[in-house]
């Protein structure tokens, strides 16, 4: 079962949409779709222009075609390949967008380098990218539960993590490098959700990446007592209204030379 990424996100989904400003007739890049609520709302904003999703995950991909043909969206097109080194046709787009799907690339001078090649002079980027790890609250929370201890320092964000465009300095120096100008970096901060309650909350997080790191190495007693500290911590964040924790992020938005 896939993790509800845009219940997750939906609060960052109002702002991004905020941003964005898509114009009918634009060709619209999402880099990192998903399972495509994204790419969809872009389709009926664009039309009758088109959009394509591109996106690592086949299952994520599967159901963005799934919804899309349900919805009767003739303007969309998945791929499923790495953005970074993608072929796209040279100047296809006038607008690159992501909802946080730009933080994994394993050369981010090299993928956004790409995603320029392919947008037309003047074309806008607009994305959403994470802050630092301990801003997060989402993070630093589940990580307290399930990987206890004295607190280390940090890591410092490598390329291919969900933090590695958390410095806006580079960030804009990439961006620049790239042959983009323009570049605006703007504070946003919005919680995000992870269930209507406690175990729908549990059940969400055990799919992340990051909960699945964080208790391979446990043996079975170590791994139990993990869980009840989880569940404590998603009850301490359970408003009555669903399980929420706050987080910080980065609007980026920068125009193709």
């Amino acid at each position: 079962m896939l993790f509800d990424y845009d219940s997750e996100l939906a609060r960052y989904h109002e702002r991004l949409r905020q941003a964005l400003d898509i114009r009918p007739g634009d060709r619209v890049l999402d880099i990192g779709c998903g399972t495509g609520q994204t790419t969809r709302e872009a389709a009926r904003a664009a039309s009758p222009g088109a959009v394509l999703g591109i996106d690592v995950s086949g299952p994520m991909l599967a159901r963005a075609r799934h919804l899309a043909e349900r919805e009767g969206l003739r303007n969309t097109g998945f791929v499923q390949a790495d953005a970074q080194t993608h072929a796209f046709p040279p100047q296809e787009f006038s607008l690159a967008m992501s909802r946080f799907g730009t933080m994994f690339f394993s050369d981010p001078a090299l993928g956004f380098a790409n995603i320029g090649q392919a947008l037309r002079p003047g074309a806008r980027l607009v994305q959403l990218v994470w802050q630092a790890a301990d801003l997060q609250d989402w993070h630093t929370a589940i990580r307290a539960a399930l990987a206890p201890g004295p607190p280390a320092s940090l890591p410092v964000p490598r390329a291919d993590d969900a933090f590695a465009l958390a410095d806006p300095h580079v960030v804009a120096g990439t961006l620049t490098a790239a042959g983009f100008t323009a570049v605006d970096v703007v504070d946003v901060r919005e919680p995000v959700y992870y269930g209507p309650d406690i175990e729908r909350a549990l059940a969400g997080v055990l799919r992340l990446r990051m909960a699945k790191e964080w208790l391979t190495d446990l043996d079975a007693p170590s791994a139990e007592r993990a869980l009840d500290r989880l569940r404590a911590t998603l009850d301490a964040h359970d408003t009555g209204d669903g399980v929420w924790f706050d987080s910080r992020a980065w609007l980026v938005t920068a125009r193709r030379r």
